[in-house]
């Protein structure tokens, strides 16, 4: 950058700042003209070790010269000055990294994200502060522009593990890192906040653009825009999302356990030629009552601890994966079996049907309630007290109860839906074989949590 200003002995006075290995390459020696060229090269040898040193230490260096007369001809470029500016020095400057950086950093490793330095400062100073933050481990490097350029796309892919740091790059030069990490098949997230910048947020996975100091340009070509210029607000996101995506997860799972149940008990009882188990209103009450009141809640499941200690999701990642399948191939079976089988078992005993099928109404809302327990967690155990994480799911489960009770003792409700009071002494025996759904995927999360700790081959657990 240069600026020309008027003074009374100088009308033409030019001041000249920018990067040091910019400014010292127009500047004859510190002193001005009458130096030999020997002493010259040495003043400017020593002035790129003292901006080196600076760099260093994470400071960001900026080299000052000034020009007594010139018309500052823009179409003839910083260029025609060479050799008659003098230099006048250096000026360091730092913006320390937030506390909470370097915290959100050590997240992203936990989580199998890889944050990587995109910046305009010296190489030294962008890997200093990638050491101090955590962005830089053992064995990482800084790469400038100039060696960017030089790199073709093969050995820019193969040593792109390895480069924690870009620095100094062009607009185009950060679209380019972006391509090269996409064609390793990474799903790219990209921060930036200048019109230079809107390339390659538009190109990546996810652009984020800053909202306080972020240009309109970028934030119309980014995707997320983040209202506090914070990394950790992006991380935290991360975050929320994966806890939003793993509770749509356990909703699937619910509802398709809970309804391919209904189906499987109906389908069952027809061909053992049963009467129908329940009344067509009843289904309708569990498919809307039973499950409405805690679908819902289900989803505003807090997180559990251990959404940034796991692996990012793969980009193919299915909802309906076979870990999902597996479970509901679980649940489905255990609460048809236990609806149907108490339905038939009390029909041998000779009660009136309309008893019969309240109860079966009634062990198949219960096997609802445990089975909405076991989708908090795929590993975690439901008796540990997680319920009371979720107070929205666990009002719902109290309205759904209560609810429950309103169609078994209101007369007007027991005209609609076909049932008949049942005394409040039976209703324990029904909720015994209704918890089986819950006890069967307890074992489930017992085997899994008991592989899962198991020793790898050839090791042994610690003491």
């Amino acid at each position: 950058m240069a600026t020309r200003h008027h003074e009374a002995a100088l009308p033409r006075h030019v001041m000249i700042k920018g990067a040091p290995e910019a400014v010292l390459r127009l500047c004859e020696g510190p002193s001005g003209s009458g130096i030999d060229a020997p002493s010259q090269e040495l003043m400017r040898q020593a002035a790129r070790e003292a901006a080196d040193a600076m760099a260093a230490r994470a400071l960001r260096v900026l080299a000052f010269a000034e020009l007594d007369d010139d018309t500052l001809d823009a179409d003839a470029g910083f260029d025609a000055l060479r050799g008659r500016v003098r230099f006048l020095g250096l000026v360091g400057e730092i913006d320390p990294p937030r506390e909470e950086v370097k915290l959100a950093v050590a997240a992203c490793r936990g989580a199998g994200i890889r944050p990587v330095m995109v910046t305009g400062d010296h190489k030294l100073t962008g890997m200093a502060i990638a050491r101090e933050l955590g962005i830089a481990q053992d064995g990482d490097r800084a790469v400038d522009g100039p060696e960017l350029e030089r790199m073709g796309e093969t050995e820019l892919t193969e040593a792109l593990p390895h480069i924690a740091v870009f620095a100094r790059v062009q607009p185009a030069q950060k679209l380019r890192i972006v391509q090269a990490f996409q064609a390793r098949g990474d799903v790219v997230a990209m921060t930036g906040d200048g019109v230079n910048d809107a390339p390659a947020l538009a190109r990546a996975d996810v652009g984020v653009a800053m909202g306080i100091t972020g240009t309109e340009v970028a934030k119309s070509a980014a995707k997320i825009v983040v209202t506090d210029d914070n990394f950790a607000t992006i991380v935290g996101a991360v975050q929320q999302g994966r806890v939003v995506y793993a509770n749509v997860k356990k909703v699937i799972l619910y509802l398709l356990a809970t309804s391919l149940a209904e189906v499987l008990v109906l389908m069952l009882a027809l061909l053992g030629g049963f009467p129908l188990p329940l009344a067509a209103v009843q289904i309708l009450w569990i498919n809307i009552v039973t499950e409405g009141t805690v679908t819902v809640n289900l989803v505003m499941d807090p997180p559990d601890g251990g959404e940034m200690k796991r692996p990012p999701v793969s980009r193919d990642d299915r909802l309906l994966g076979p870990d999902l399948l597996w479970r509901v191939a679980l649940m489905t079976p255990v609460i048809a079996a236990v609806t149907l089988g108490w339905f038939a078992w009390r029909l041998s005993q000779g009660l009136p049907l309309d008893v019969v099928r309240t109860e079966t109404f009634t062990v198949l809302a219960m096997c609802q309630w445990f089975n909405v327990l076991n989708c908090q967690s795929a590993t975690a155990t439901a008796l540990s007290g997680r319920l009371l994480s979720n107070p929205w799911l666990l009002g719902g489960l109290t309205l759904s109860m209560l609810l429950q009770a309103l169609v078994l003792y209101a007369p007007f409700m027991n005209t609609l839906f076909h049932t008949v009071p049942l005394p409040p002494a039976a209703l324990l025996p029904l909720a015994a074989p209704a918890s089986v759904v819950l006890w069967t995927e307890e074992g489930r999360k017992l085997w899994v949590r008991m592989r899962g700790k198991k020793p790898a081959r050839g090791q042994e657990l610690p003491a």
